[in-house]
């Protein structure tokens, strides 16, 4: 198998002195989705911010493209993130600009083609995720499912290497979500790209993914493919997977014993 565009070990995070990340390894192989899944509260959007370099780890080492991310200067940590598409949780779309606009902005950012073959390249985008029409469209006239589709032709304009999804599904009617999933699946096919999808879907993933990660309490607790997953004796995989209300995976964020907190006596004021 060849060489993993990402490969992270050992990695360790805290923030305000709260461990985020507690040894946790894995890979993303090239050609193929990898899922990231998870409770919330879990880092997954934490780790994406990790691997473009946004913060750095605690201890351990991530590599992209088999460069240490967190010893990059910044202008070879711009290089390396030219590399990469991401499609953001929200969207993000510029709101003060049309869907053209909003898709041509990286390559504005970052080439100088002429203005008549950057509309070719724009107009190709859109098409490939039935926007074409909606070019002249603002980002307040679109749907959420459309925003999103939007998005995706913006994190795919610069042909990227590595394509990033943060949690591509989440607010979508049952016919966008679809439209989402099949997208996701056919650029990685059609364009040979490397796909990165964090969410905690697990349906929509198991149509996708080749291989997932599951994370909780600060490392990966399963791994493998979605079937591998479904199959696990672990409870705390079995949990996630089913999506059963109890189990090892806690529902209340850490605190104080209720009672005492609720009925202790209150300090003078």
């Amino acid at each position: 198998m060849s060489e993993p565009v990402i490969k992270v070990r050992g990695l360790e995070y805290e923030v305000g002195g709260r461990s985020i990340f507690k040894g946790l390894d894995c890979e993303v192989h090239p050609g193929r989705i990898t899922a990231v899944m998870g409770p919330s509260g879990t880092g997954k959007t934490t780790l994406l911010r990790l691997v473009t370099g946004q913060v750095n780890p605690t201890r351990g080492r991530i590599e992209v493209f088999g460069q240490d991310v967190s010893k990059l200067n910044r202008p070879d940590l711009y290089a390396l993130r030219r590399r990469m598409g991401m499609l953001f949780q929200n969207g993000a779309l510029l709101t003060d600009l049309d869907v053209f606009e909003n898709v041509a902005f990286p390559v504005r950012e970052n080439a100088y083609l002429p203005e008549a073959v950057l509309r070719q390249l724009v107009i190709t985008k859109l098409h490939a995720v039935g926007l074409r029409g909606a070019a002249k469209l603002m980002p307040s006239e679109l749907s959420g499912g459309m925003a999103r589709r939007v998005a995706l032709a913006r994190a795919t304009v610069m042909d990227p290497e590595l394509l990033i999804y943060d949690e591509p599904f989440v607010g979508l009617d049952p016919i966008s979500l679809g439209v989402i999933v099949r997208l996701i699946r056919e650029l990685n096919e059609t364009l040979g790209i490397t796909s990165i999808v964090v969410s905690h879907d697990v349906n929509e993933l198991s149509l996708i993914a080749h291989y997932s990660y599951l994370l909780s309490s600060g490392c990966v607790v399963a791994s493998g493919t979605p079937d591998d997953l479904r199959a696990s004796p672990l409870e705390a995989v079995r949990q996630f997977m089913s999506g059963q209300a109890d189990g090892p995976v806690p529902f209340h964020y850490p605190a104080p014993d209720y009672h005492t907190e609720v009925l202790g006596k209150r300090s003078d004021r």
